[in-house]
Order: structure tokens, then sequence, then C-alpha cells
């Protein structure tokens, strides 16, 4: 009966604070085309990273929130929030430092509660691009006080041990932060911008838009490579491909249909490929 009662009384509530549709204020859809994204300024950031202000205060809400992709190696000045600020990682892999406190390490779903008036700063991996949301309340005029840069020193501290990754498979191959990725090894010692280009944008960006799955975009990729004839691409990807998900049934099925598109020499290499991931040999 106090339970029903407390139940009763929370619904009144409700209805008292309800708002008429005439009355009720408009809704607001900020569509992801008409955002524009604008270079993070050097004076308070080290690298490059983009912003992106996904929306501002209102007269009746005190919160604002961007979200800010950083390549690898870039971050912020240490910086005080007056209220605090939450970061929500959306891609990647990054650091994140209050002062005095050790360097952690953020990986993709991450939340962090920054409290407020805690000096800190946040930014990508060395080896791996990152991108968090971060939302901050106003407080008066100001409510971020930019200090003094990280320096190298501070920055390379090793990080606390990292936690097993949860990320997909397409941004686990991207690295782990720690490690070089797959891109760092195979030409980051002489393409060392496409490298970072591959980790961050496709790995870091195209294989994160949510108009297709992991699954899928595994499809696609793997149905390309077929039919372009690149085997040693073809045996990474069908492992990704594997781990996101693809069967054995559905890749040979698709090698089976492009032979007709694409031709059998390229069916035929790519069955050989696909014998030796899905029989565990294959990188």
């Amino acid at each position: 009966m106090k339970q029903t009662l407390a139940i009763l009384a929370l619904l009144s509530l409700g209805r008292a604070t309800l708002v008429s549709a005439q009355d009720a204020p408009a809704l607001v859809i900020t569509h992801a085309a008409t955002r524009s994204t604008v270079a993070a300024p050097s004076a308070t950031f080290t690298g490059t990273a983009r912003v992106e202000n996904l929306w501002d205060t209102t007269a009746t809400m005190r919160s604002y929130g961007g979200s800010v992709a950083f390549d690898s190696g870039a971050r912020t000045a240490w910086h005080v929030h007056a209220r605090g600020q939450v970061i929500i990682v959306t891609a990647g892999v990054g650091r994140v430092q209050l002062w005095g406190g050790p360097v952690e390490e953020i990986r993709t779903g991450d939340v962090v509660m920054i409290p407020a008036g805690v000096k800190h700063w946040h930014g990508a991996a060395p080896a791996t691009a990152m991108t968090h949301i971060g939302i901050v309340e106003r407080s008066g005029a100001q409510t971020t006080q930019w200090l003094e840069k990280v320096t190298d020193t501070q920055y390379d501290a090793r990080p606390t041990t990292p936690r097993a990754s949860s990320a997909p498979a397409a941004a686990r191959n991207a690295g782990d932060g720690t490690q070089p990725s797959a891109a760092q090894r195979l030409m980051g010692d002489i393409a060392p911008k496409l490298a970072q280009l591959t980790d961050s944008v496709l790995y870091g960006d195209v294989w994160k838009r949510p108009g297709l799955s992991p699954r899928d975009r595994s499809l696609a990729t793997v149905s390309a490579l077929i039919a372009m004839n690149r085997p040693d691409q073809l045996r990474s990807h069908l492992t990704i491909a594997r781990q996101n998900g693809l069967t054995q049934e559905e890749a040979i099925e698709t090698i089976t249909h492009l032979a007709f598109y694409a031709g059998w020499p390229n069916a035929v290499t790519a069955v050989g490929i696909a014998r030796e991931v899905f029989a565990g040999t294959g990188r």
C-alpha cells in the first residue's frame, strides 16, 4: 500500500509539471551533415585535433558538448573545468591524467568523470588516434581555464596496465596504443602519414560509421579484394570478417558469386586463402 501511494504521488508530480503542446519548446535536431568541424587551436592543443560542436547551452540547459578527434600523439594542454567534465570515448585509444596522478589509458566505450576544479589533460595514444565526446556545464563566463602545455616527458609516461580491449575487431586492428598498429608495422617506417591516416581515418572513422554493421563492412571489403585479386590484403580482411561474424559458408558463397563477375582465377585464389583463414592457419 505504501509503495502504491508513493507511485501515485510521483505520477501526480509528473502531471503537475507537464507542458501543453502549444507551450512546449520546439524539438531541435542538428543533422550530422549540417555541422562543421574546425581545427583545434594550437595554443591549447599539441598535435592535430579537430573539434565538432554538437550542442550548446540554452536558456534552460547549462551543458554543452563537442566531439574531438585527436590524431595519434595529439593532446590538450593542462586545463581545469569549473564544474568538471564527462568524456565518452567513441573511437580509438587515448590517455587522460589528473594532476599528480598516473597516466590512464582509455578505450572505445569508456566514460571518464573528471572532477570539478581539477587540473588534467586528455588526448590520443602515441600510435593510435582517439575520438571522444566532451560534456561540460557552463559556470559564469568562464568554464575552462587553460594552463601550460603537456610536455613530451609527461605525455610519454607509461600508462597504467591496459585492460582487455572491448573494441570491435577493426578498431583493434588499428593498434592498442602501446604497440605499433598493423599499419604502423607495415608502412610506418617509410610512409608514416599513410599509416596514420589508415589508423585514424579508415579504422578510426570509416569503420565506426553506423550506416553499416562491422560484418557488412567486412563483406564489402572482402568482395572488393576478391575482385581486385589482392591476396595479401584479402587474408587479413577475411580474418577480420570472421571476427565480425562472417561465416565460412557466407565467404565461400561470396567467392562463388564473384567468380562470374570478377573471373575464375580470382575466385580460385580467394578459395585458397579462405581455406587457410577458416582452418585457423591464415594470418
